[in-house]
């Protein structure tokens, strides 16, 4: 099969693998730097027989995608820094009412307006703590513009699959960077769509899980009708006050991501065999800690990579045992300190944990790697 390389932005891989997904409905609101991904799914949704509309703001945006999910509809928005900030609400509705959607945040400098056109990586633990409440979240995040179009295809298989919000979260670098890239053919994906009930409208119970923990979801206008709510409710889908009743809830809305961890987490691993010193890093910054790999390595430093794809649910086990074996963890991200925490809670009495840290809006250069490594050599 004769491919067409192409020459792409991240956000335009987005939106491409959003409609290889079968998206069908976008509604957001434009906002530095994910506003090409609302442009061109304006453009190329119509195309596909889908429906895009600019909301009058960000909370707006979110609930509608919460809406059209429930019709039926593979739904997605995308966002940044402020506009995350406004959907948290409603991310939290979607996660107790199990309604699947697709949340792409294009990570900016913050807090606030703050830095509207340069990365950051900021966000990463209000993309897991974001909403109130004990919740359930997927996080993916990708480094290169091939991988953001793989992605998207694989946050609207898990947000089908698994009914859970699932979260995109790139960077402004990733999202504006511009690659040539190769995408695959349609028929060489795999595309999965949410169950529906097998049964009688009358004999639905919308919460009601099966043994995979996820309950089938009936559209909206197929002759099952059922109460949503963000309230605790039980298996018909009705409020409950019940101490039992919220317990088992809250419980399973958890579950059903531990349970199916081992096909949700995703990783990528480089040099760790005979590693001494391990450098761990997601997003545009994961291309900078590869090259200060390849550097190091020419200098005879046994230095090692790994790169979280799913950063949430967070790969606890296999960094725990790459504890194990080397005498240092680098962990470079373009914030003062966040998914740090998570390697640092891991691998307590286990092993050293070394920050690179950069807030201004530059990029962390691969320099700035090699010389945190070169200091605890």
């Amino acid at each position: 099969m004769k491919r067409k390389h192409r020459l792409m932005q991240g956000n335009e891989a987005c939106v491409e693998g959003a409609i290889a997904a079968g998206m069908k409905f976008y509604a957001g609101y434009p906002i530095t730097p994910s506003t090409e991904i609302a442009e061109i799914s304006a453009e190329k949704l119509p195309l596909v027989g889908g429906k895009f509309i600019q909301m009058e703001d960000e909370i707006a945006g979110m609930a509608a995608i919460i809406g059209a999910s429930l019709t039926g509809l593979k739904s997605m928005t995308a966002t940044s820094g402020p506009g995350f900030s406004l959907k948290q609400e409603n991310i939290g509705y979607a996660a107790i009412a199990e309604i699947p959607c697709v949340i792409v945040n294009v990570q900016r400098g913050g807090p606030s307006t703050g830095l509207p056109t340069s990365p950051a990586q900021g966000d990463v633990m209000q993309a897991r703590w974001g909403t109130h409440g004990d919740h359930p979240i997927i996080a993916l995040t990708p480094s290169s513009v091939r991988e953001t179009f793989d992605l998207t295809v694989r946050a609207f298989n898990l947000t089908e699959k698994y009914r859970v919000p699932v979260i995109l979260l790139m960077d402004e670098v990733i999202g504006h960077m511009r690659e040539k890239v190769e995408l695959p053919d349609p028929s060489e994906l795999t595309i999965i769509d949410r169950k529906r009930p097998t049964c009688s409208s009358e004999d639905y119970l919308p919460f009601m899980p099966e043994a995979d923990l996820v309950p089938p979801m009936a559209d909206f206008c197929t002759g099952y009708r059922y109460h949503v709510t963000g309230l605790i409710h039980d298996e018909t889908g009705f409020p409950s006050n019940s101490y039992q009743v919220a317990d088992q809830l809250i419980r399973r809305l958890m579950d059903k991501i531990e349970m199916h961890k081992e096909d949700i987490i995703t990783w990528e691993e480089e040099n760790t065999e005979d590693a001494e010193i391990l450098l761990l890093a997601y997003g545009c910054t994961a291309r900078a800690a590869k090259a200060a790999v390849k550097a190091l390595r020419s200098k005879g430093v046994k230095v090692g990579f790994f790169r979280p794809i799913t950063i949430w649910p967070f790969p606890e086990e296999r960094v725990r045992e790459l504890a194990e074996k080397v005498k240092t963890i680098v962990v470079p991200e373009m914030n003062l300190g966040q998914l740090v925490l998570e390697v640092e809670r891991l691998c307590n009495n286990v092993t050293k944990v070394e920050r690179v840290n950069k807030i201004n809006g530059e990029i962390i250069y691969p320099e700035e790697i090699i010389r945190k490594v070169e200091e605890v050599l």
